[in-house]
Order: C-alpha cells, then sequence, then structure tokens
C-alpha cells in the first residue's frame, strides 16, 4: 500500500504531497524534513530504496526532481518504480516535456 506520495527538488523543496494515510500536520512536516535530508544526501550510485521507520521508501530522480512513495516494508519495491516511472510518463504527455514550474502552477491537475 502506498502511504504518501514526495516530489523534492534538488533543493529541498517540497513541489507535491499527496498523504494516503492519515498523518498530523506537525508528523507530516517531520516525515517531509526526515525523507528530504535523508533522500538528497545520498550517493547517485546508491539504489533507490531505503528503509524507513518500518515502511521503505522507494525514489527515483528525474532531472531537479525526485519522485518518492512510501510502502509497506513487504510491498515490491521494483513495481513501485515502474509506477512512479509512469506517472512521470503521463505527466510528459500531458504537459508536454514537464518540467518542475508546470508541477508548481499546476498543482491541481497533477494531484487529481
Amino acid at each position: 500500500m502506498i502511504n504518501f506520495v514526495l516530489l523534492i527538488s534538488r533543493q529541498g523543496k517540497v513541489r507535491l504531497t499527496k498523504w494516503y494515510s492519515p498523518y498530523t500536520q506537525k508528523e507530516r512536516t517531520k516525515v517531509i524534513r526526515d525523507l528530504s535530508g535523508l533522500i538528497l544526501t545520498r550517493g547517485p550510485k546508491l539504489c533507490n530504496f531505503v528503509e524507513w521507520r518500518g515502511y521503505k521508501v522507494v525514489y527515483r530522480r528525474y532531472a531537479s526532481l525526485y519522485f518518492c512513495m512510501c510502502i509497506d516494508a513487504d510491498d515490491n519495491e521494483l513495481e513501485v518504480l515502474e509506477i512512479i516511472h509512469h506517472f512521470v510518463e503521463i505527466l510528459d504527455r500531458y504537459f508536454g516535456s514537464v518540467w518542475e514550474l508546470d508541477l508548481i502552477f499546476n498543482f491541481h491537475k497533477v494531484i487529481s
């Protein structure tokens, strides 16, 4: 099960969030701070899976954005990587070569 989706820029700014599990605003802020610090500091040659608080975080970098999904520990990481890739392909088709500003100014189209 996907618990949440985060899109984070290389500078650590959150561009999009979608929460599928209940988190308070304080917990959301802490999750974003913890994960952005963890993912942005990882080297490019390391794998795209991170164990975090009993969950797995699967991420992939496209241009200047990190697409991150938090899943249960027993879910398939490779399937989630395919989901992320498929999501990026859909965004590319919709916006015609999507980039960060498309997501910032059209977040209501992306999130629905």
